[in-house]
């Protein structure tokens, strides 16, 4: 059974830079999964220095158990830095690609949707189009709420992906 969200519960994004090595990432899984926390969404790509990956990571609590994450993720030697988006604003976006049924009388419909929501259509088959998305989590749902009645087939999510903006 699914447990309900506390109303202080929030979701929550954080931001590392660590070490490209093995085994980093499990050292952070093992930490969320040794004390009971959920990852919601994880995301690793190196950055412009092909030592050092960021990970997007998010995850739920209320501020207690998020300032402990956030502690916790520091005591890791390969953690280089914690970015906590709580109090900074930042830009955050997410990727989905979408496989949806693609019926003859449903084509010229989805290829509106597409075009309304800036997606595009990146892979097309006989029965399917497959779409890809990028926006926040509002924006891509909502483009799902409008796909579903003509049949999703698959879809793959990244869950969101953040930087801290510039303050000019």
């Amino acid at each position: 059974m699914a447990k309900e969200r506390n109303e202080k519960e929030q979701k929550h994004i954080f931001s590392l830079l660590v070490e490209n090595q093995p085994g980093v990432l499990a050292r952070i899984a093992g930490l969320f999964s040794a004390r009971g926390y959920n990852i919601e969404s994880l995301c690793v790509a190196p950055t412009v220095d092909p030592e050092i990956s960021r990970v997007s990571l998010v995850t739920t609590g209320d501020e207690f158990i998020l300032e402990q994450i956030k502690k916790q993720l520091n005591k890791l030697i390969n953690v280089v830095k914690v970015y906590d988006y709580t109090q900074i604003p930042y830009v955050q976006r997410d990727l989905a690609l979408v496989k949806v049924r693609a019926k003859p009388e449903h084509r010229a419909e989805i290829l509106r949707i597409v075009d309304i929501f800036r997606s595009r259509v990146v892979d097309v088959s006989p029965d399917y189009y497959t779409v890809e998305i990028t926006g926040d989590e509002d924006k891509i749902e909502a483009f799902l709420k409008l796909l579903r009645p003509m049949g999703i087939k698959e879809i793959a999510r990244t869950g969101p992906v953040a930087l801290a903006r510039e303050l000019v």
